[in-house]
């Protein structure tokens, strides 16, 4: 997919994502879906602690077309089952978390695997696979540190997460661990832009971005 008027790099407070990259543990190029921050009223302040990007394998917009092309941007925003589409659609996807504020390993995947945990418990879904998989996924981030810049990277692909890390917004081209869990793979991003996502302002800018995307794709099947 050539970068259209829809897919442009984005910036985030000071990141900026790039419209398209090819993903750790991935031969496939991805484009931005969308992205946004991710913050946390304090005070009657709203901090920004990560800004996060979520690209999508190019095949997506055909994928999704047949069931969400000609819906608004308004309407994506507001259907869960659009974004479980989206995570549990047949395509890769990868998630780029940025530090806006400095985080530790353990207060990012603690927070993750909370979150993911709730997700399955709610879906009744948790069972001991999965409980094994969160273990992995925390011994990954235990002895970690991210400063501002820093980034940590998800490849969701085939029912495994591959798990990175960049000092310097790179993209490197292998990950650190991969885990074969489907469910977590899924959880991760649900996270991010599902029912109760951590970051409204990434699922508004991922179902802005796809609806003039799939509105290109219904306008060329016409």
């Amino acid at each position: 997919m050539n970068p259209s008027p829809s897919v442009t790099e984005l910036q985030v407070e000071n990141v900026t994502f790039t419209p398209s990259v090819q993903p750790p543990g991935s031969t496939k190029s991805h484009f931005l879906g969308g992205a946004g921050e991710r913050g946390l009223e304090i005070e009657g302040k709203f901090v920004k602690f990560t800004a996060i990007g979520v690209y999508l394998e190019e095949n997506a917009v055909p994928l999704l077309a047949g069931k969400w092309k000609g819906k608004t941007a308004e309407e994506l925003t507001e259907s869960v089952e659009f974004f479980r589409d989206v995570v549990t659609g047949p395509f890769e996807k990868f998630m780029k978390v940025t530090m806006i504020l400095p985080l530790t390993g353990a207060q990012y995947s603690e927070k993750v695997a909370e979150n993911c945990m709730a997700i399955w418990k709610f879906f009744g879904i948790y069972t001991d696979a999965e409980a094994k998989a969160i273990e992995k996924f925390t011994e990954v981030f235990k002895d970690e540190i991210f400063p501002p810049g820093s980034s940590i990277l998800f490849t969701q692909s085939s029912g495994s997460l591959t798990i990175s890390f960049s000092k310097d917004g790179s993209i490197p081209k292998d990950g650190v661990a991969v885990i074969e869990n489907n469910l977590l793979s899924e959880a991760v991003l649900e996270s991010m832009i599902g029912k109760n996502g951590v970051s409204p302002a990434a699922k508004k800018s991922l179902a802005e971005r796809l609806s003039a995307l799939l509105n290109v794709t219904s306008d060329k099947m016409k």
